[in-house]
């Protein structure tokens, strides 16, 4: 088992009765974890301090409550640094546990011993993409959420300048089929992006009509990934 143990700016202080108790950067949070299903005494103080808390609704969906939160702070990992906002659906924009991901992209990396290019789909607010950035690949940040590659894009350009220059490129998937995407942060196209796309074709994905765009990178090996949008 792969441990996120190394965080400074993380922390999950406790948990019970289906809630997480965490710590982002000096904020409190407590947020649902269906995961949680044990029940133990909630007896650290800050389970009555917290900054903000986020319920499920029976209906469906849920709030935060008690907020007392700027609309966004960063938090750090080693020298990466996050975007955090409170988002409608719990979410912070960052998984902290994929961090032990992080560090074994980055390992791979820097050890490859040749230039190494990433295509990062599903890619959300960016983690493995700044990750992958900050070990000297060159990579395209693909989501088909434009708040996601809006987010990505802040995360990889005020907060980690590291990332424009190793060629960080975001872009959505709609751009990226319809050969709009000229790349944030490079001065030209890349070729190895416009060879990522082998196809772009209609298909039929559950009952609707669809554009599916098959993609791979042919530096670091994934197994060819079909999106569709």
């Amino acid at each position: 088992m792969w441990l996120s143990d190394e965080w400074k700016d993380y922390e999950v202080i406790d948990t019970s009765s289906g809630e997480k108790l965490e710590r982002w950067g000096k904020y409190i949070l407590v947020r649902p974890d269906p995961q949680v299903i044990w029940t133990t005494p909630k007896q650290h103080p800050l389970w009555r301090k917290y900054d903000a808390k986020y319920s499920r609704s029976n209906t469906g969906g849920g709030k935060w409550s008690n907020l007392r939160l700027p609309e966004q702070w960063q938090v750090h990992y080693k020298e990466l640094t996050f975007n955090v906002k409170p988002m409608n659906f719990k979410h912070t924009g960052v998984f902290p546990e994929q961090a032990a991901n992080w560090d074994f992209a980055m390992e791979k990396i820097r050890n490859a011993g040749r230039p190494i290019s990433v295509l990062n789909l599903f890619a959300y607010t960016g983690g493995a993409t700044i990750a992958c950035a900050a070990a000297g690949a060159s990579v395209c940040h693909v989501d088909a959420a434009k708040g996601m590659v809006a987010w990505a894009k802040e995360n990889g350009g005020a907060f980690n300048p590291y990332a424009l220059e190793s060629g960080y490129q975001v872009t959505t998937a709609a751009s990226l089929s319809s050969g709009r995407f000229a790349g944030a942060g490079a001065t030209t196209r890349s070729s190895w992006i416009r060879r990522a796309m082998e196809e772009v074709r209609p298909a039929r994905c559950g009952s609707s009509k669809r554009t599916c765009i098959r993609l791979w990178s042919w530096q670091v090996r994934f197994s060819a990934t079909t999106r569709c949008l």
